[in-house]
């Protein structure tokens, strides 16, 4: 990766351990990771458990890099295996970037392997732009795992949260329920209302079509591709600045 070397004490900070080794390690920090991260679905105790899942919850064998911060606490982990020369990396959480960084450069340093692997890395990460070659890294397997529709509306416009302040009425339709409604969505202060309304629309959209900008697509995109109706120019580019999320959403889960 570019940039200095990992020191002895960089090194320090990380350490590898057994999958049957760690089971409450990777229970606390997915748990503090999935509060901040947009699209993460929770980890239920009992799924460890039983063992359900893909690696590493999973009782499939497992190496764990442990990163843990100056105090010693466990603040993210890296999930991986080696075979045939080939590191794979199940997962990588944590909530800070410069852990993510450390504990790729850890396994992108480990020896006999001729390639790594990383699954399920965030697609806007800048992991590939943290190479000394840009031209090593290969992006490939990109796929949606968890597909969601909206039912209710008010309910998913109020419980998000927002960076900035703004208002549109907002028309949508449900052609598999016969439905139709209207609201005026209100922004301040990171906050949301959502009302009914009889004002003319701003945007015109369907039930299925509300769950793409909570997934991380402009509502721009969205209108060139059909899917949403503007009435007014200038109602886009505020829905784009609205809709707008600090960290995309990314799930981890797939079924």
């Amino acid at each position: 990766m570019a940039g200095p070397p990992a020191t002895r004490a960089d090194n320090d900070l990380v350490e590898v351990l057994r999958r049957a080794e760690c089971g409450k390690i990777l229970e606390e920090v997915y748990d503090r990771y999935r509060r901040t991260q947009p699209g993460a679905l929770s980890r239920p105790h009992r799924w460890r458990d039983r063992r359900a899942g893909q690696p590493p919850i999973s009782p499939a064998p497992r190496y764990v890099a442990v990163h843990r911060d100056t105090d010693g606490v466990p603040d993210g982990y890296a999930s991986y295996s080696v075979e045939s020369g080939t590191l794979t990396v199940d997962e990588t959480i944590t909530t800070d970037d410069t852990v993510f960084t450390a504990l790729a450069r850890f396994v992108l340093g480990h020896d006999l392997v001729s390639q790594v692997v990383f699954k399920h890395v965030p697609p806007e990460y800048p992991l590939r732009w943290q190479l000394a070659d840009f031209r090593a890294g290969e992006v490939s397997g990109d796929t949606d795992r968890l597909w969601v529709r909206l039912l209710d509306v008010p309910g998913a416009l109020t419980a998000r949260g927002w960076f900035m302040d703004g208002g549109l009425v907002l028309a949508v339709h449900d052609p598999f329920l016969g439905e139709r409604a209207r609201y005026l969505l209100t922004v301040r202060d990171g906050k949301a209302g959502c009302v009914p309304t009889d004002r003319q629309p701003d945007l015109s959209l369907t039930y299925a079509t509300w769950a793409r900008p909570f997934g991380g697509t402009a509502p721009t995109t969205l209108v060139r591709a059909g899917h949403i109706r503007a009435h007014r120019p200038a109602a886009v580019t505020l829905a784009d600045a609205l809709f707008r999320a600090e960290r995309s959403p990314h799930c981890l889960h797939w079924f």
